[in-house]
């Protein structure tokens, strides 16, 4: 079986993230960039499908320059090989266009399932598993916290607010994981090593068929109007418990809205 995992490089979130004054997009340089967390998961979760019905997991990745680390990161991990989109037309491309951008490199990708995670931590939208099949025309799974693959099937446990759902489609198909569904592996020192020798396939947006009339800040299908950094935190507000605390604590809440 061949699956092909998504993975997103995203600022730190132990870091101070800030946007560019001049586009008002993500200033990349600003911090430190690490995988995704999610995409760890589906990382993992892709190879343990792996070992357990063979092929080979293909990492895919659009980028900045940048990405070649958590890439390397990702091939460390286990993966065979990795796709990395990469060209400055792609910069300021939304939730939207990176789905088409994503599914056009995916035509250039020999695949039976893709797997990702159901959201980032800069963007944090979760429309991309959906938004991908939809370009695609395949199934969607999403918030899995469990997968199953028998043959051409696959069935997962969806996540909600009440256990779960059975969903069940026929392959190729997308799947987006939740972080309830694995321990994602620690990348031991020789596997860190081999990384280093896997295969990259670096690709303009040309070369995956992306058509640049349909990406990038220029054409995004959303935007971001204005911004301002956030006020610093106040000092917060002392209640003296003389016998009426409880009083003056419920007339704050009441105060403020809370009650």
């Amino acid at each position: 079986m061949n699956i092909v995992v998504l993975v997103k490089q995203v600022p730190d979130t132990a870091t101070e993230r800030k946007l560019n004054a001049d586009d008002k997009t993500l200033d990349r340089a600003a911090s430190d960039g690490v995988i995704n967390e999610l995409c760890e998961y589906a990382i993992e979760e892709a190879l343990l499908l792996k070992e357990k019905h063979g092929g080979e997991v293909t990492i895919l990745t659009m980028g900045p320059d940048q990405a070649t680390d958590s890439i390397r990161k990702a091939l460390s991990m286990g993966a065979d090989k990795a796709v990395f989109v990469n060209d400055e037309a792609l910069h300021g491309s939304d939730a939207i266009q990176t789905a088409y951008a994503l599914a056009q490199a995916l035509g250039t990708i020999e695949f039976d399932l893709v797997v990702l995670g159901s959201e980032s931590t800069d963007a944090r939208t979760g429309v991309l598993g959906a938004a991908l099949a939809e370009y695609l025309g395949l199934p969607q799974l999403t918030l899995a916290g469990k997968v199953d693959v028998d043959g051409e099937a696959i069935k997962i446990q969806r996540q909600t607010d009440y256990g779960y759902d059975v969903v069940e489609a026929r392959l190729p198909a997308v799947v987006s994981v939740v972080e309830k569904i694995n321990e994602p592996r620690y990348p031991s020192f020789k596997l860190i090593m081999q990384a280093k020798k896997k295969p990259v396939d670096k690709k303009s947006a040309a070369d995956a068929g992306i058509d640049a009339g349909k990406v990038g800040l220029a054409h995004a299908t959303t935007e971001t109007v204005d911004f301002a950094a956030a006020p610093p935190r106040a000092a917060g507000t002392i209640v003296k418990d003389e016998g009426d605390g409880g009083a003056k604590a419920a007339d704050f809440l009441a105060e403020k809205k809370f009650v």
